[in-house]
């Protein structure tokens, strides 16, 4: 795993669970679902990476 991509995916993760829990803190349903996905791209990515390194 590239460390640029494995800073991208762990990025993308705690950005989107900080968006999260505070969406739904704020009871704002539409960021809560947009923070959702930001953390979930973050983890395909790192998905993603991981299974790159396997077939290296």
């Amino acid at each position: 795993m590239s460390a640029g991509e494995k800073a991208k995916a762990q990025i993308e993760q705690v950005a989107g669970k900080a968006v999260r829990k505070t969406a739904h803190a704020l009871r704002k349903e539409t960021m809560a679902a947009k923070g959702a996905a930001l953390e979930a791209r973050g983890k395909a990515r790192q998905g993603k990476e991981k299974a790159k390194d396997r077939f290296r």
